[in-house]
């Protein structure tokens, strides 16, 4: 039984996002493993479909559109599904087309979160859901934040796209409350990526011990004067290595090809890396499981990047996130609040970063014993969660 599934991935200019491609991968295997065949929908098909082993099929064709046209653009793929239109030949949407006629299920996976401030987001998997309905095709979302920023058609559509579907998972309270606020109702889960590479009493699988700092930064500052920001990163990266180990910089979203020029968040850290008194090196971006058993291994995380959180709560890696904004908190914040944790810090809070720093790394005993109580329920949930998900397809 074949199931699609739309994931924000596909590497485009030779750059790599970690937690995108990390929810897809887990969405491939869990289903793969409940008997079903997983068929992408990427924004570079042949490199999903070799790095996954999975068929891949082109998007819908709403990158880079400004809003009318992608409301066109819908419109006028709404119409191909009522029979009222045609596609051309050579339009990318055929083959998704093609593939709903056969598939059982349609999977709108974690990535691509759902805000006005990526339009093209919304109008793609809302617009996929509605031809996935078209053709009697049931639809589940999962691993979703969805807003805080949604104007009235966003929220319109993908509210519709909610109350059609037969599955909602969200992973952090402030998207299931929004969610109740639309008087639907959702399941509330870890991130969909939460357990990617985890040994099952928590461990990263990997024979290295513990140790050090991995530093994982976004380059969104929310309009802060970027100098001010990066030198007080540098401080505070300064501090950990004083009071923790070795600092090592990861790039969440970098190039394939280690030898590479800096670009993307690898940019940043070298900027930051020349602000430093301490000596600190690299990790190569590598793959999402890499990327998972780094932050599992070190004594301290410090992130503004979402994902790097993801991975080392779970395990019990003691994590200082940085928000830059509402959107940013609410993410980091539903990610660390899974497992206890509570060191999410607004970056006009940097100048006490280095007493929040001491008293964290003074709680790690704890934080790793919570992580610990909480693995098994939160990991049965996920599993319960992909079950019923699975089931869907059979129904």
């Amino acid at each position: 039984m074949s199931v699609l599934i739309i994931g924000d991935v596909g590497v485009l200019d030779g750059m790599f996002h970690i937690g995108d491609e990390a929810m897809f991968e887990v969405a491939v295997g869990e289903l793969s493993e409940r008997g079903l065949s997983p068929i992408g929908v990427s924004s570079n098909p042949p490199e999903t479909a070799a790095r996954y082993g999975i068929p891949a099929l082109p998007r819908l064709g709403f990158a880079g559109l400004d809003r009318a046209d992608a409301a066109r653009r819908a419109d006028h793929l709404l119409a191909v599904a009522a029979g009222s239109a045609e596609l051309s030949p050579d339009d990318p949407a055929v083959e998704v087309f093609k593939a709903l006629e056969a598939a059982r299920l349609l999977v709108n996976a974690g990535g691509g979160n759902l805000a006005t401030r990526w339009h093209s987001h919304v109008f793609e998997r809302t617009t996929l859901a509605r031809l996935a309905r078209a053709q009697g095709v049931p639809v589940v979302v999962t691993g979703q934040t969805l807003g805080p920023d949604l104007d009235a058609p966003d929220d319109a559509a993908v509210a519709r796209m909610l109350r059609e579907a037969v599955l909602v998972g969200v992973r952090e309270p402030d998207t299931a409350a929004l969610v109740d606020s639309w008087g639907l109702s959702a399941t509330l889960n870890v991130d969909d990526a939460s357990f990617l590479g985890l040994g099952e009493a928590g461990e990263a699988g990997a024979s290295a011990p513990r140790g050090g700092v991995v530093v994982s930064l976004s380059g969104w500052f929310a309009g802060r004067p970027a100098d001010e920001v990066e030198q007080r990163v540098a401080d505070l990266a300064d501090a950990a290595a004083l009071a923790v180990g070795p600092v090592s910089f990861h790039a969440h979203f970098g190039a394939v090809d280690p030898a590479a020029p800096a670009r993307g968040d690898a940019a940043l850290h070298e900027r930051i890396r020349q602000r430093m008194s301490q000596p600190s090196a690299v990790v190569p971006t590598g793959t999402s499981r890499d990327a998972a058993a780094l932050v599992r291994r070190a004594d301290l995380l410090i992130t503004g990047r979402y994902h790097p959180a993801v991975f080392a709560a779970p395990a019990g890696t003691p994590v200082l996130a940085l928000s830059a904004d509402r959107y940013t908190r609410i993410k980091l914040g539903g990610a660390l609040g899974h497992w206890g944790q509570t060191g999410v810090l607004d970056l006009d809070e940097l100048p006490d970063a280095p007493r929040r720093l001491e008293t964290l790394v003074a709680d790690t005993a704890a934080i790793r014993d919570e992580a610990a109580a909480r693995l098994p329920r939160l990991r049965a949930a996920s599993r319960q969660w992909w079950d019923r998900v699975a089931a869907s397809a059979r129904k």
